[in-house]
């Protein structure tokens, strides 16, 4: 049964609006100070995990399968609060982190500006180097993924 719209928008049910593809945009954003981190997919699966464990789980659409956040690097985000837009069908991750977020070495996903002309412009510093992040948890496979 779905909620009327009144409901949706204003009522204390929390029923999350995945897309036709059973996914649903979530974004992280740094608890302490307001940095958005990063924004990537969950299915109900990686919802449902998210909030038994604490830990934020996402859908990694290209490779078709639950991606813990920081299993692989050991940058987890640990998960404080979780917020719906009005529509509920978009979620904002409130995270505590230890270090940089995106595979790339950056604390956040948007470290580079778009400018003007549409080049891009890197804002920010590499806060770890990923070769050693991803090496020491992957054991002798060395994979990134």
């Amino acid at each position: 049964m779905e909620l009327d719209k009144k409901m949706l928008e204003e009522g204390e049910v929390f029923s999350p609006r995945f897309n036709k593809d059973g996914l649903i945009l979530a974004i992280s954003q740094e608890e302490k100070t307001g940095e958005v981190l990063m924004a990537a997919y969950m299915n109900q699966e990686a919802l449902q995990e998210t909030v038994k464990t604490g830990r934020a789980v996402f859908y990694s659409r290209s490779r078709g399968k639950l991606w813990r956040k920081g299993e692989q690097s050991g940058h987890f985000q640990k998960v404080r609060k979780i917020f719906t837009d009005c529509d509920q069908d978009c979620l904002l991750l409130k995270v505590e982190i230890d270090q940089g977020q995106c595979h790339v070495g950056y604390k956040s996903c948007f470290y580079r500006e778009v400018l003007d002309d549409k080049s891009l412009k890197i804002s920010d510093e590499k806060v770890y180097d990923p070769k050693e992040a991803y090496s020491k948890t992957n054991g002798e496979s060395g994979k990134q993924s």
